[in-house]
C-alpha cells in the first residue's frame, strides 16, 4: 500500500471513528441498547477511539519505516482534528430537530 493510500485510509478511519459514538446507542459498543446515551459516555468513547486510530496510525508508520518522535504539539493538533471530524455526528445527534 502506498503512503498516500495509507494516509487516505487513516483519514477515512478517523472520520468514521469520530462519528461512531454519536451514531451508536450502546455503551462502549458492546453494552445493551439504550434509549439515550449520556454525553459523558459519548466523550469517553471519543477519547478511546482517538487512541485506537492513533494506534492504527502508529502501526502504519512503523510498517512504512522509522517512527518519527512526536511532542505535545502533535497530540494537540491531532486531538483537535479528531474533535473537528466528530462535528457532523454531534450536529446530527444534538442539534438537528427530528420528529418523533
Amino acid at each position: 500500500m502506498s503512503t498516500s493510500a495509507q494516509i487516505g485510509f487513516l483519514v477515512v478511519l478517523a472520520l468514521l471513528a469520530a462519528n461512531l459514538p454519536f451514531a451508536n446507542q450502546r455503551i462502549l459498543f458492546l453494552g445493551p441498547q439504550r434509549i439515550s446515551k449520556p454525553l459523558v459516555w459519548r466523550l469517553a468513547e471519543l477519547v478511546a477511539l482517538y487512541f485506537v486510530v492513533g494506534g492504527v496510525g502508529l502501526a502504519l508508520e512503523s510498517h512504512a519505516g522509522q517512527i518519527a518522535p512526536q511532542g505535545w504539539e502533535f497530540y494537540a493538533v491531532t486531538g483537535t482534528m479528531f474533535v473537528t471530524l466528530a462535528f457532523p455526528g454531534f450536529v446530527y445527534r444534538y442539534l438537528m430537530h427530528r420528529k418523533h
